[in-house]
C-alpha cells in the first residue's frame, strides 16, 4: 500500500477521527500509539474485527485520498492566486 505520508503526518487528528468512525472499537488511546502507522493500525483492526489486509487497505486507503485530494485543491488555489 503507498499512502502519502505527508498526508498522513500533516492531518493525523482529522484522519485518525475517520479512522475511529470507521472501526468504531479502536480508541484514541491506541490509534495514538501507532502514529499514524498503517501497518499499526492495519494490526488493531486485524485484532479486533478479523479484517485481513486486503480490507483494511481499501477501507484506509480511501479514507486518506479523501484527504489528499482536499490537500491538492488548496494548493492548486493558493498557485493560481500566486500566477494572479
Amino acid at each position: 500500500m503507498t499512502m502519502n505520508e505527508d498526508t498522513v503526518k500533516g492531518k493525523w487528528l482529522e484522519i485518525k477521527g475517520e479512522v475511529q468512525k470507521a472501526w468504531g472499537k479502536l480508541t484514541s488511546d491506541e490509534l495514538d500509539q501507532t502514529k499514524g502507522d498503517a501497518k499499526a493500525i492495519a494490526g488493531l483492526v486485524q485484532q479486533k474485527y478479523g479484517e485481513n489486509k486486503d480490507q483494511f487497505d481499501k477501507k484506509y486507503s480511501d479514507i486518506v485520498k479523501r484527504f489528499e485530494g482536499a490537500r491538492d485543491s488548496v494548493t492548486d488555489g493558493m498557485k493560481k492566486n500566486l500566477k494572479s
